[in-house]
């Protein structure tokens, strides 16, 4: 039986199919295995978790929740990967486009995520769906789109 993440990645692959990434299922099990009660899918993408264009074996799964963004690998062997980033720990989006694939970096508190091997055709809808997201959780913190805190008066 299919989950949620896992059509929502297909669903990803069959829009957008130069995106590099395969073993789909199997990484999006590893998202859908730590999905929290009551946790809801919004988007899902999907790319290579490195930063070097020749690296495909690092095929992830980026599902954005109503909670948190998950990125899922599965390896080959035994076990996975799973990285959790809440909308407190985030920093800022950057979207790199070449001439076939783009990257999607993530800045957070603690670490630097290259998500590539994106579709170019895919970069536009991936900025829009974490961007609006995070600029209306990062408001329940106390923070404007622009970076600065809001003050009550």
């Amino acid at each position: 039986m299919a989950g949620i993440v896992y059509n929502k990645a297909l669903e990803f692959k069959l829009k957008h199919p130069m995106t590099v990434a395969w073993r789909l299922k199997k990484n999006a099990e590893v998202v859908e295995k730590h999905l929290n009660p009551g946790e809801k899918v919004k988007y899902v993408f999907l790319g290579q978790k490195n930063d070097n264009p020749l690296n495909i074996i690092t095929t992830s799964v980026i599902a954005l929740t109503n909670e948190r963004i998950l990125i899922g690998r599965k390896r080959v062997v035994i076990g996975y990967f799973l990285d959790s980033i809440t909308p407190d720990m985030y920093n800022d989006l950057k979207i790199y486009s070449g001439i076939i694939w783009g990257k999607v970096y993530l800045d957070t508190v603690k670490e630097f995520v290259t998500i590539s091997n994106v579709a170019k055709s895919a970069l536009a809808e991936i900025e829009t769906n974490i961007s609006s997201y995070m600029i209306e959780e990062k408001k329940k913190y106390g923070y404007s789109p622009r970076g600065k805190k809001d003050t009550q008066e």
